[in-house]
């Protein structure tokens, strides 16, 4: 089996998990996505902290989503003994509007056969293992406390034996157990009775939430799977969206590229909600608004590129040379500089999502008057910076260039912004609008194309190609049929494709020539091909790019050209959005053209 990162998540809208494909958790943060870790195996096998179960050769292991959930099951089994690990932190209502999200994971030990016996392999590592986490055994509970930087506990429950559980003595399973890790000490004392009801709820709240989503011709659990990921990548307290649940994943095995993804930047998160919102998902996208008018109380205020997820607007850089990071890649870094950086292509994918929400649902009048404030703000800003250099949506850390992408996004917010105007019945703003709208499409017409490339390019006055100049037909800049757009997306495939996959680019970066993937633009390729007429040939790569997801349907945020492993940040908001997109477009394949791709 191919190196992966064969890993589950598992969350509550607070924070999340990720469990090894034997059961072991080997990442986590509590109380809260981007708070410190408490297990970081996956940045340091030595030093990072798990917890791991230990089970004879004997037994073989499986793991598998319990059906339209995000409890994660890690099944143990010789034939004769058997048990299995439903894996979750517990979400439910607690009201009509509030929800019980806890910082905790519950680790629900389902007895099903035999006498199963197991060890445990109970190694929290407080504050990124930073200084000594030190683990004590109590009457009622084990308690892990570090103060070498800064203080921090965690406390773990269970109905079985405690001295066992941190001795890692063999113990023998002849009934329903549990593991309670929490942030916070218990007040009443956790039984098995209370974590199968907590297991129950949380169930009930998942099957609720996927009902909610449409079911589709094709592809639907591929759909309802990333849904439910985009999902756990959503955090409740404030509406930001993650861009992945991890740091320091590396794009390159033993390269430099790694960063922290634990923030919500502004673009992912726009197309994120777009996509919810398409699914009828209307809560996230009215938290994310929010979040979003929250964060401009000045009507000049530029937006950042990305936030930290409590609204943060100061995401300092650090480095963690500590850890050995994932495979050996160093840095592990924490914070992220890019905040710094100015990326005009924000403005446009904001107003896209604000323009849906007018669109699909009915807005109330406060909201409103404060998103047409924002909108107002939004063309101003365009106005008066669309015509400067930016660093572009792949974010270039050296110089600033006038980036396509970056263009067409402006174009975009302007296009949205009289969309609103209309709906509203604001003339005097339209008018005036659609001079600036026309001056920009105009400016991109004759500067971004190539006549000896035939193709749009990555920057004004460049021969370089870029997976983002696709999406100029996704946001209605050109038609698919145009000849120029047709064009592009051949060129496109000429230059960036290798064998199924899509580089960005091609050119240079910052860290010199990218070696792996970048998986959305694949998905995005695929839809391209699907709008100009070939599809057939998209769902056959779709189809083809599916079977590098890991065991459990989930994408990173690139995969090798060679090996087709997974490799960067996991799971990736951006790639699962795409699939959302791509396998939604391809479902409205016909039976007929099914047929004919079946006997290609």
């Amino acid at each position: 089996m191919k190196d992966n990162l064969h890993y589950g998540i598992i969350g509550n809208c607070r924070s999340a998990a990720l469990i090894s494909k034997t059961g072991s958790i080997d990442w986590c943060c509590l109380p809260e996505f981007d708070s410190s870790s408490v297990f970081a195996k996956i940045l340091d096998d030595n030093i990072g902290g798990h917890f791991g179960f230990i089970v004879d050769e004997s037994y073989q292991i499986t793991q598998f989503y319990l059906n339209q959930t995000a409890i994660l099951v890690t099944r143990f089994s010789n034939g004769l003994d058997t048990f299995e690990v439903h894996d979750f932190m517990p979400r439910y209502h607690k009201t009509n509007t509030k929800y019980q999200a806890p910082p905790e994971i519950v680790r629900y030990i389902k007895y099903i056969s035999g006498k199963p016996t197991f060890k445990l392999d109970y190694q929290p590592k407080l504050e990124y293992a930073i200084g000594v986490t030190d683990t004590y055994v109590k009457d009622e509970f084990i308690v892990s406390l570090t103060h070498s930087e800064k203080f921090d506990t965690l406390f773990m429950y269970s109905n079985l034996d405690l001295q066992q559980i941190v001795n890692s003595e063999p113990i023998l399973l002849i009934a329903d157990a549990f593991f309670l890790l929490g942030y916070n000490e218990k007040v009443f004392k956790p039984t098995v009775d209370n974590m199968y009801l907590e297991h129950q709820r949380t169930k009930v709240y998942w099957l609720n939430w996927i009902d909610k989503t449409p079911k589709y011709n094709l592809y639907n659990e591929e759909i309802l799977r990333s849904a439910v990921t985009l999902k756990l990548l959503s955090y409740d307290k404030t509406g930001a969206v993650l861009a992945a649940a991890t740091t320091s994943l590396p794009e390159t095995i033993g390269e430099v590229r790694n960063w922290d993804y634990r923030f919500c930047w502004i673009r992912d998160a726009s197309m994120v909600i777009k996509v919810l919102s398409h699914l009828g998902h209307r809560s996230a996208a009215q938290r994310y608004l929010q979040f979003i008018i929250d964060l401009i109380p000045d009507k000049d205020e530029k937006l950042q590129i990305m936030y930290g997820i409590n609204k943060e607007k100061q995401l300092t850089e650090l480095t963690l040379n500590h850890l050995s990071g994932y495979q050996n890649s160093r840095p592990v870094r924490i914070g992220n500089a890019a905040y710094m950086q100015k990326q005009n292509d924000i403005y446009g994918i904001l107003m896209d999502v604000i323009n849906q929400q007018f669109e699909k649902f009915t807005v109330d009048v406060e909201r409103t008057e404060e998103l047409w404030t924002i909108t107002k703000g939004i063309v101003w800003v365009v106005e008066k910076h669309w015509r400067e250099a930016d660093k572009g949506i792949w974010e270039f850390r050296t110089e600033d260039r006038h980036f396509t992408f970056s263009k067409v996004l402006c174009w975009v917010a302007v296009d949205r912004a009289i969309k609103v105007a209309e709906k509203l019945d604001k003339y005097r703003k339209i008018n005036k609008w659609k001079l600036l709208e026309a001056e920009i499409k105009n400016d991109i017409f004759e500067k971004a194309w190539n006549e000896d490339v035939k193709a749009f390019t990555q920057s004004y006055g460049s021969k370089y190609l870029d997976a983002s100049v696709l999406l100029m037909e996704n946001y209605g800049f050109i038609e698919a049929k145009d000849p120029k757009y047709v064009s592009t997306v051949l060129a496109i495939e000429k230059e960036l494709s290798y064998d199924g996959l899509m580089y960005r680019y091609k050119n240079e970066d910052d860290f010199g020539l990218p070696s792996s993937s970048f998986t959305i633009c694949t998905f995005w390729f695929i839809n391209s091909l699907y709008k100009i007429g070939e599809r057939l040939k998209a769902k056959k790569m779709f189809d083809k790019l599916l079977t590098y997801s890991n065991h459990l349907g989930l994408f990173s945020e690139d995969i090798d050209f060679k090996t087709k492993r997974l490799l960067g940040n996991f799971p990736q908001a951006y790639s699962h959005l795409a699939l959302i997109e791509t396998a939604i477009n391809l479902s409205e394949i016909t039976e007929e053209e099914k047929v004919k791709h079946t006997m290609a």
